[in-house]
This record gives C-alpha cells, structure tokens and sequence, in this order.
C-alpha cells in the first residue's frame, strides 16, 4: 500500500469519527489509575490490613485460610462503636483481602442513598470512577464492567444500591492456589494408596495394592505395611492369586 493511500485512510477514520473495538466496548482502565472516589469511602484495593484498621479501628480480621485469604465485614448500620457519619446511608462493607491485602470490596447503600435504580447508579459510578465502557448483565439482577485488571458489579439489594470492586488478578490467584493444592492432594493420595500394602493379622496374609481381600478384613486384624518386603519379614505371605 502506497504512503498516500494511507494517509488518506487515517484522514478518512478521524473525520468520520472511526474508533477502534477496544475504544467502543472495552474499559481499559486499570486499578492504579482509578481516583478516590466517594462511593469508595476512602477504600481502596490493595491496602493493607494495618491501612482499613487505621480507618475503621473497630474492624476484626480472622486468621487467613491456605490459601492466603481472609474476610471481614464492617457494619456501621448495627455496630455502635462506629461513627455512623463518616459511613453515610452505608449498610455493610465486606472486605476480601488475600496475603494481607484488599482484593474485593463490596460497599451496600441503604435505601437513603442518593440514587436507587440501577441504570442510575451504573452512571454515577462510571461518572465517579471516570470509566467508560459496554456494562453487561450480572446474573440477572445486575449490571457488570470488566476493565483491564479489576471488576466493578452494581445490584440492588434490600432496597438499596450495592457496588462490588474486585481484583481480578488476586481472584486468578486463589484460583491457581487451590489448583496446585488439588493436584498435589490428589498425588499425595495416588502416591499413598499405591504404597499401602493391606495385611490380615488373623490369617497372617498381605495384599497388593492391586489386589484386594475377597472378603472385608476385620478391622481388629488390619495392618497396613510400606512395602511387600516389610509384610514378608513380619511373617505376612503373599495371598494367594495376589501378583
């Protein structure tokens, strides 16, 4: 294609308005560069535990699972050692955090808030958070934008608006964690049932792995031995059949 051509495409796409697919559906916006909006009340994902205990001295945290995650809700509504003004027309907040750092937030608004239906809040956020972007449909209910490494998911709920914002990466994360865990559970298993060689106290006979008892062992007369050589030296035989 010759420069002039080109030239007169790329004229031609900005003087008809011509956007690219990323521009027209996708959020590319990413976590870091999100301002401190006010439905956030001064949350943000990726602060620390010592950072929410700063803000909201009263929040308790349980001990973290194994797979790094630990989870907390905060009511200012029902708990009165919170002032209550600084979590206006706030129902809940529950906090996600994973390896001590805040991946999800979930912030539901009672009924006083200052917008109630969806479509209008969808707005607010996108206004307050300065994304833009095709919302989708959440399990019916909801409205989601999936930007470029986190989530935003609005519902109603109880008669007030509900806004989630979710680290997808930590998500990927926990995902991959409880993964490894799995495969490594489900090895430890193989390895275990492959190296248990089932024996009869009683009838001083052993099985393989590969083999079982015609008849269920009595569990008084159970033993179980590493190897094939460990039952022979105990004074177990091979049952018969048994290869």
């Amino acid at each position: 294609m010759t420069r002039p051509r080109i030239v007169c495409i790329v004229l031609l796409l900005l003087f008809t308005g011509a956007t690219t697919p990323v521009a027209q559906g996708q959020c590319i916006k990413k976590l870091s560069e999100l301002p401190e909006a006010a439905e956030l009340l001064g949350f943000r994902l990726g602060m620390t535990k010592d950072e929410v205990k700063a803000k909201v001295p009263q929040v308790q945290f349980g001990h973290s699972d194994s797979f790094g995650v630990s989870k907390t809700t905060i009511n200012p509504y029902f708990d009165p050692r919170i002032d209550k003004t600084k979590f206006e027309s706030v129902r809940s907040i529950s906090l996600d955090l994973l390896d001590d750092h805040l991946t999800s937030l979930w912030i539901g608004f009672d009924e006083t808030f200052k917008v109630q239906g969806i479509d209008q809040f969808v707005k607010l956020v996108s206004d307050s958070l300065k994304v833009s972007g095709a919302w989708s449909n959440w399990r019916g209910r909801g409205q989601q934008l999936r930007c470029t490494d986190f989530q935003l998911i609005v519902i109603t709920v109880a008669g007030g608006p509900s806004l989630r914002i979710l680290d997808v990466g930590a998500e990927d994360v926990v995902a991959a964690r409880r993964q490894a865990k799995e495969e490594l559970d489900s090895a430890a298993e193989t390895i275990s049932d492959a190296a248990e060689i089932k024996g009869d106290k009683e009838a001083k006979i052993y099985y393989l792995s590969s083999c079982s008892p015609q008849k269920e062992i009595k569990e008084a007369n159970k033993v179980a031995f590493k190897t094939a050589e460990d039952a022979e030296k105990a004074g177990f035989k091979l049952a018969r059949g048994c290869h």
